[in-house]
């Protein structure tokens, strides 16, 4: 009952925001933006107590936020009537709001991921619904909270807390429109699955396997630092983290100790402390499934370069292993501080490494040379390739995944038109 009122309630407060002025919705957002820098420190130690985040990354996280609502909060309204030359008198695209949006969040980056998700959304004119993660109610009341302190009429953004097992009757609500997930390939699916025989439209952010791409004219000094960061910022919980470092053959000898060098810099501490770089993972049993991954890696022909040594319920000495084509757990994302090495002949042969996986979200590449930078460009399956640095989700860049990475847009203009209706508009 207190759900179908809530969700009752988002549909009316929907009724009266869509016709909201864009303008006047942008300064609301100006106000979040404000906000959120103003509480970056509260807000990143709520994040830091609930999924176990080191306390300095838990803050740049609520920071990012900040940039990307004030990066909506001065965007060109794209959602405005577009003429079209035709042979009629009118003819025009408006841009409708579809309704109430759900949202399911994951725990890894509790505001980030949310708010990256709501912000275009809301600005677009619809309502949003949030089934957080179980471990992030928090961070979810203090969203909540926030948009109403901004000035957003109420119901414009409600925290649902609820479990896995009332997604289906939320979405199966004639009310609700539309859903967001960021998750794992099965909640993908099985939120896909009901939306589409609900007729409504979804939008998948899932997991991925980014491949780390090393080859012999890259400056080696900055991709090993920048590689132990990609793989261990967040304890290695982050969809577009990387995972897979394909290093070309000829500077194998020269690269790995770099790297190896820049990989144990990352040494677990109290998450508590700003100059801790890495913490545990969010709870035990995500350790526990790390760690029988690890098992499955070298049962099956793995080698160690470094052990991964668990030191705690939730907490590793970061491991990493060298991996050849054909091990099972190249199928598999690993969402945690351990890393995987490939050792590619060539170029083409470090491109069929990095796609010959059921992902395709984000790879990096480090080339000097514009050619070689053009033909993984061309060739990479995935929705980002990054040249010479870490991948990064960016406010001004769209950002979605290929293969079993997910479809969609979250981030950019784009994003904007994800949750509304294309109507056409033509007579005489």
């Amino acid at each position: 009952m207190i759900l179908s009122k809530k969700i009752d309630s988002a549909h009316q407060s929907f009724l009266q925001w869509r016709d909201i002025p864009f303008s006047t919705k942008q300064k609301h957002l100006i106000k979040l933006a404000d906000l959120l820098e103003k509480n970056a420190e509260k807000f990143g130690k709520n994040i830091t107590r609930e999924m176990n985040k080191p306390v300095s990354q838990s803050i740049a996280e609520v920071e990012k936020c900040a940039l990307m609502a004030r990066f909506y909060a001065n965007a060109e309204n794209i959602l405005k009537p577009e003429k079209i030359k035709t042979e009629y008198k009118l003819s025009e695209i408006h841009y409708a709001p579809m309704g109430v949006i759900l949202g399911v969040m994951p725990w890894n980056f509790p505001f980030w991921q949310v708010l990256r998700f709501a912000v275009p959304a809301i600005l677009a004119g619809n309502t949003v619904v949030l089934k957080h993660a179980s471990i992030c109610f928090g961070s979810g009341k203090m969203i909540e909270k926030l948009f109403l302190e901004a000035g957003f009429p109420k119901g414009i953004f409600q925290n649902l807390e609820i479990g896995h097992a009332e997604v289906k009757t939320v979405l199966e609500n004639p009310l609700i429109k539309g859903v967001s997930l960021t998750g794992s390939e099965k909640a993908g699916a099985e939120v896909a699955s009901i939306a589409g025989k609900n007729i409504k439209k979804s939008l998948l952010e899932l997991g991925g396997s980014d491949a780390f791409i090393v080859l012999d004219d890259a400056n080696l000094k900055k991709a090993a630092e920048s590689g132990a960061k990609a793989r261990l910022q967040n304890c290695g919980q982050a969809c577009n983290a990387a995972k897979r470092f394909i290093i070309q053959k000829n500077i194998e000898k020269e690269f790995l100790p770099l790297f190896i060098t820049e990989y144990q810099k990352y040494i677990p501490g109290n998450p508590l402390k700003k100059e801790t770089n890495l913490s545990g993972m969010a709870r035990p049993d995500l350790a526990d499934e790390l760690e029988k991954q690890y098992k499955k890696a070298l049962k099956n022909g793995a080698e160690i370069i470094l052990p991964l040594k668990r030191i705690s319920d939730q907490a590793f000495e970061p491991g990493l292993i060298r991996v050849k084509k054909g091990n099972p757990i190249l199928q598999e994302e690993l969402f945690g501080p351990l890393g995987m090495v490939m050792i590619a002949k060539n170029d083409e042969d470090a491109l069929k490494l990095a796609n010959d996986i059921p992902f395709g979200l984000a790879n990096s590449v480090w080339t000097k040379t514009k050619k070689r930078q053009e033909f993984f460009i061309q060739n990479l399956e995935s929705g980002t390739v990054s040249i010479n640095k870490e991948t990064s989700s960016d406010p001004r860049l769209p950002f979605g995944g290929a293969k079993s990475s997910g479809y969609g847009t979250e981030l950019s203009m784009i994003a904007l038109k994800e949750f509304v209706t294309a109507k056409t508009i033509v007579g005489n």
